[in-house]
């Protein structure tokens, strides 16, 4: 199959299953406008991460690299009234771009971003006693994917969902002599979850308008 195949693919059931949305749309426009890369999660990726939010049931979500909040609005749709999204995001002008956009799909009261290197904040997270989580997404740069993953976990109760999205790098991963430090990134992360008895994970791959990736899902156990 051909690049061409997998977006139309895309193109079909996206048009079939998804209602047009003139928040989502405007959220991308705005990114484009602002110059963001193009490198947040496609639309049929946002309505899977949504569902899997809503059939965990999701009152507390934390999702780690914004960009233009995108997928946020996704994920924040997938709560309830009471329910709280807590976002990170290192680049002050992402982090602008998303408020405007999550304020325009009306969930300011609902989307808190911080702004900083994760790292930095996940650990001032748990110095204030935020959270549990139940459903955590890390979409942010993939050397610190194993920090991420440690993060999220301490973060996280029984029952907590993980999902890890672009852990395939359009095949690298099987590289084990690898030099790129996402993809070595990705290995470190996948060593990591395979020696943890805390969780139970898989990978799926996908392919489509973003290319050829995967998402990395993980149930924390105990």
């Amino acid at each position: 199959m051909t690049d061409q195949q997998w977006q139309a693919v895309d193109d079909y059931f996206t048009g079939l299953l998804d209602t047009a949305d003139p928040v989502l749309d405007a959220a991308l426009a705005a990114n484009a406008a602002a110059e963001l890369p193009d490198i947040g999660v496609a639309p049929n990726q946002g309505r899977f991460l949504q569902l899997l939010a809503r059939m965990r049931g999701a009152r507390n979500i934390l999702e780690v690299g914004t960009l233009g909040g995108y997928s946020t609005i996704w994920l924040a749709r997938a709560l309830g009234a009471d329910g709280r999204l807590i976002s990170l995001e290192v680049d002050p002008k992402h982090a602008e771009v998303a408020r405007q956009n999550i304020a325009r799909a009306g969930l300011t009261d609902q989307v808190q971003i911080r702004v900083g290197r994760a790292v930095d904040t996940l650990a001032e997270l748990a110095g204030e006693g935020v959270g549990p989580f139940d459903f955590i997404f890390i979409d942010a740069d993939k050397p610190s994917n194993p920090d991420y993953f440690a993060w999220a976990l301490r973060l996280s109760v029984p029952g907590s969902v993980i999902v890890v999205d672009n852990v395939v790098r359009n095949g690298a991963v099987v590289d084990a002599d690898s030099a790129d430090p996402k993809v070595r990134g990705v290995r470190a992360l996948a060593e990591a979850v395979a020696a943890e008895p805390r969780v139970r994970a898989t990978v799926l791959q996908t392919v489509g308008g973003k290319g050829y990736d995967g998402f990395l899902l993980a149930e924390v156990r105990h």
